[in-house]
């Protein structure tokens, strides 16, 4: 390892095997990990940018042990870096943005197997659990068997990672025809691939359909990959892409007594650097599209023609029959989920509730071993 200071202590470089990387003096000191800047119990920063010296650079630097040790001018702060740690948090980097976080792999119709793990394992194995998880954040979505029929089943796979997120439905919901619906969901339709609650915002980011019973004609579920769709869609037409991801759209439910659910939000939802974050896309509660330009409008719809049919395209969707006692779970902000159309004869019961994906994620983190020591709760 090679240790030197640019730009009059301005800028760290660190060369490590056969990668270099810089780093300014200031984003070192604000990112120190010693116990005068983070709270050794939470990580948590002590300090604010104000109390970092306008001024500040590095007054010396030496490798050490596979760390890196700086001293801070003017204030004579020491720093220890692990080598390892500024190598996981390097920005200077080539290309910095990507359409799609590392973590993430994209899907088509042909992924095999489907993510799939058995509920009592999963309750008793952490490495077991470890791995769903971790399917879960790759591919978007997971499965579910040995769950039981028991109602209020599917809220022991809330638990394995946080918390149901309760809404006007309910702190669960039930998935089966009804006489007077107060939505779509809650009949024999069919149901094209679609984010649930666009209308929310933020909307509930974990969906999970648990079955209790199925021995109706039809009601297969699929899934799509929302940022599988997306990142097509850019390949075919750039330009379709563009104005999916730059004009937002209107999406709007009031099927509730007492409920008047909005939000303005685009199909396609990227970050500033350009990094797909969102995909939110349900024919049934769209509201009349009014935030784009006229001369722009009808590219606008051609655009969400092209994206409503890879959607619908066949080779996209992963398809399966839920048997009683499995569950699947689905990252709402990217994997869209349908079912076909079923007939009266037997029946089609589901079960369905919300969670949030931060708890998924941090607990599939916490499995891994993957905390970061200037992690911490604000």
């Amino acid at each position: 390892m090679d240790v030197s200071t640019e730009e009059n202590g301005g800028v760290l470089v660190v060369t490590a095997t056969t990668e270099t990387a810089r780093f300014h003096a200031l984003w070192l000191r604000d990112n120190a990990l010693d116990d005068e800047t983070r709270d050794a119990r939470n990580g948590q920063r002590l300090i604010t940018l104000s109390d970092i010296p306008g001024d500040v650079r590095i007054a010396a630097a030496e490798a050490e042990g596979g760390q890196v040790v700086c001293i801070f001018a003017p204030d004579g702060h020491v720093a220890r870096f692990p080598v390892r740690w500024l190598m996981a948090h390097r920005y200077d980097v080539a290309d910095q943005a990507a359409r799609l976080d590392p973590e993430i792999e994209t899907w088509d119709g042909s992924l095999t197997p489907v993510p799939v793990a058995d509920m009592r394992d999963l309750e008793r194995d952490d490495a077991a659990l470890s791995d769903w998880l971790g399917a879960a954040v790759r591919y978007g979505f997971a499965k579910v068997t040995g769950l039981g029929t028991e109602e209020g089943g599917l809220f022991r796979v809330v638990d394995l990672f946080g918390y149901v997120r309760e809404t006007n439905y309910g702190r669960l919901f039930e998935v089966r025809s009804e006489i007077n619906p107060v939505n779509l969901a809650y009949t024999g339709l069919g149901l094209q691939a679609h984010t649930d609650n666009p209308y929310r915002d933020p909307v509930p980011s974990l969906q999970i359909l648990a079955c209790l019973e199925n021995s109706a004609e039809g009601g297969a579920s699929a899934v799509v990959d929302g940022f599988a769709a997306a990142m097509r869609l850019e390949a075919e037409d750039p330009d379709a892409f563009a104005l999916l991801s730059d004009f937002p759209v209107r999406f709007d439910y009031s099927g509730t007594s007492g409920v008047r659910l909005q939000s303005r939000q685009p199909m396609i939802a990227l970050s500033p650097d350009g990094q797909i974050q969102q995909i939110r896309f349900n024919a049934r509660s769209i509201a009349p599209v009014v935030d784009v330009p006229f001369e722009k409008m009808e590219a606008f719809y051609a655009a969400y023609r092209k994206f409503d049919a890879i959607i619908d395209d066949p080779d996209m969707a992963v398809t399966f029959k839920l048997d009683p006692g499995e569950a699947f779970i689905v990252d709402n902000t990217r994997v869209m989920h349908a079912r076909t159309g079923y007939s009266g004869a037997g029946t089609r019961w589901l079960q369905g509730c919300y969670a949030d994906k931060d708890g998924l994620r941090s607990k599939h983190a916490a499995l891994t071993n993957r905390k970061e020591p200037a992690s911490g709760r604000a």
